[in-house]
């Protein structure tokens, strides 16, 4: 039990910092090719923030721990929204740019939906379902591609003379290698400790691995409040869900079809009321204060409460 839970921990780890500094290397390798800086954050950036729930998704998929696949995305989702908003409220007001309250959160609740209904029917996220996901994907990155003309562009990092081809190209080596074999850690781990305590992968998922993937967008959320970029916070989130269920279920299924067990019909619907709560928190000021950021931790204890007790 203990070396499952080291394991475990040590997956997490791998997966975290992995990501981070796959981003770093590989959005320096896309600025020696002159990629403007504005695509690096939608792909790259986009992917990284992701990597540890893909990574872990596709391990639980191919090992046969379908339980974890889909409980890892519906969980982090859940914790997403209610926990790492939730906490991030407390240090400051979050607000929220319009286009996000507007445009983006309507259509993580149809995503949200969309994902629950066709895992439904049938009980299975088929191939099909996943081009269904990859298709609204590509179209929310047009959306955002357009959006991003709209705005002044983020000031450009700068490479240094560390930064050789060589150099980069091995960091992303050894950071694709740390995220496979963080993502097998963190998989095997969870599924012993669930053996041992007799709980199910369902659980597991939603619950232990999903909190472990869901540390980047916490530290991001945080820091970002308490340097008093609140817009970041909400607007990482929302990214990160979206990301979660078109990419990364989308990408999942075509390669493996995803079973979709009754267990997780409660679960779906709570990933959707969550973001609907977010919307009505936030719909009239376009902010996320104190009070609004309580009731989410409030509904996520009473939701962490009931997995626990069912």
């Amino acid at each position: 039990m203990i070396w499952s839970f080291i394991l475990l921990v040590i997956g997490f780890v791998l997966l975290i910092k992995g990501a981070d500094v796959f981003v770093d290397a590989s959005s320096k390798i896309a600025m020696k090719f002159n990629v403007p800086q504005i695509v690096i954050g939608l792909t790259i950036v986009a992917f990284g923030t992701s990597a540890p729930e893909a990574a872990v998704s596709l391990t639980a998929a191919f090992s046969g721990s379908v339980g974890i696949t889909v409980g890892n995305i519906v969980g982090s989702n859940i914790m997403n929204v209610l926990l790492i908003l939730g906490i991030s409220s407390l240090f400051s007001v979050l607000k929220i740019q319009k286009t996000t309250v507007k445009y983006e959160m309507p259509l993580i609740i149809f995503v949200s939906i969309m994902m629950a209904v066709l895992g439904m029917t049938g009980n299975m996220l088929s191939r099909f379902d996943g081009v269904i996901l990859w298709v609204i994907f590509i179209g929310f990155f047009v959306y955002l591609i357009r959006l991003s003309k709209t705005k002044d562009n983020e000031e450009e990092e700068e490479l240094t003379e560390k930064d050789t081809m060589p150099r980069l190209l091995l960091f992303v080596a050894i950071d694709i290698a740390g995220i496979i074999i963080g993502s097998n850690l963190t998989v095997n781990g969870a599924t012993e400790i669930a053996r041992i305590i007799g709980i199910s992968d369902r659980i597991i998922g939603l619950t232990i691995v999903a909190f472990g993937t869901s540390l980047p967008e916490l530290v991001t959320s945080v820091i970002a409040s308490r340097r008093g970029k609140a817009d970041i916070a909400v607007g990482n989130i929302i990214g990160s869900n979206l990301f979660n269920i078109l990419f990364v279920i989308g990408t999942v299924s075509l390669i493996h079809p995803i079973p979709f067990a009754a267990d997780f019909y409660l679960d779906s619907v709570v990933c959707i009321l969550t973001v609907v709560l977010l919307f009505l928190l936030t719909a009239r000021r376009c902010e996320l204060n104190k009070k609004g950021g309580t009731i989410m931790l409030l509904c996520y204890a009473v939701y962490f409460v009931h997995l626990v007790m069912a």
